[in-house]
């Protein structure tokens, strides 16, 4: 029988798709409108969607989360919630990222199950990523990357760690000031996706309308598309 730390075939298949675009929404009390603005991030290329609204009270979060869980269903997205494993587990989303502050992995995995993924922020400490990985975390994100107008006190993490993270052998995603111009720095040093919220949305309010989310989506998906493809060819070009 499987541990909880044992990665399952449903839970592999989910980290295989981190990958380009990773969005991270604003913070928006006017659910109609986060998820149109969440609809417009996809339709321009995220792959990722993660509800991250701390200052929500509990009945919104459980309102924004399950709007967004049905409309990331529709689309092929894979759908995270942010610090909240009981609210993920609760809107069947695909996983849940935890910062140093929100909980341990075996609590999350408890309470998810063996094929959801559970995330974790690293910062700039690729000795806790090991120790993460370790522990059956499923991606490591690190950040930040640039100064961020999210964060503007977040500590900062080097691009040469996103290098030094890929040799633990799961999903790494770049955070924090990235935006069209510098995304594609982050994946050629080594991050699969890129997580990002100001550069998308606005600002971390999501003062941007649709169109223009979606083509700020556009661009960064863009940015990052050569480096994910040429990396995804490089194993089959090595069989020929």
């Amino acid at each position: 029988m499987p541990t909880p730390r044992t990665r399952t075939d449903a839970r592999a298949s989910r980290a295989a798709r981190i990958s380009g675009l990773y969005a991270i929404t604003p913070e928006l009390d006017d659910t109609q409108r986060l998820v149109r603005l969440a609809r417009a991030a996809i339709d321009g290329g995220a792959r990722v969607l993660q509800l991250r609204h701390k200052s929500a009270v509990p009945g919104l979060r459980q309102e924004q989360a399950r709007a967004l869980a049905e409309l990331c269903v529709a689309r092929g997205v894979l759908f995270i919630v942010n610090d909240d494993a009981a609210l993920a587990a609760a809107v069947d989303a695909d996983g849940v990222h935890l910062g140093e502050d929100d909980g341990d992995i075996d609590a999350a995995r408890a309470l998810l199950g063996p094929d959801r993924l559970i995330g974790v922020s690293c910062y700039g400490d690729v000795a806790r990523g090991r120790a993460m990985a370790a522990a059956g975390a499923d991606y490591l994100a690190f950040g930040s990357l640039f100064p961020s107008t999210v964060k503007p006190g977040a500590r900062r993490a080097s691009l040469s760690q996103l290098g030094e993270a890929r040799t633990l052998g799961l999903p790494v995603v770049g955070i924090g000031g990235i935006d069209a111009y510098n995304a594609r720095s982050v994946v050629e040093a080594g991050a699969d996706a890129v997580a990002v919220i100001a550069d998308l949305f606005g600002d971390a309010h999501g003062t941007r309308d649709a169109e223009n989310v979606r083509r700020a989506a556009e661009r960064i998906a863009r940015a990052v598309a050569p480096t994910l493809a040429a990396r995804a060819a490089a194993p089959m070009l090595e069989r020929r």
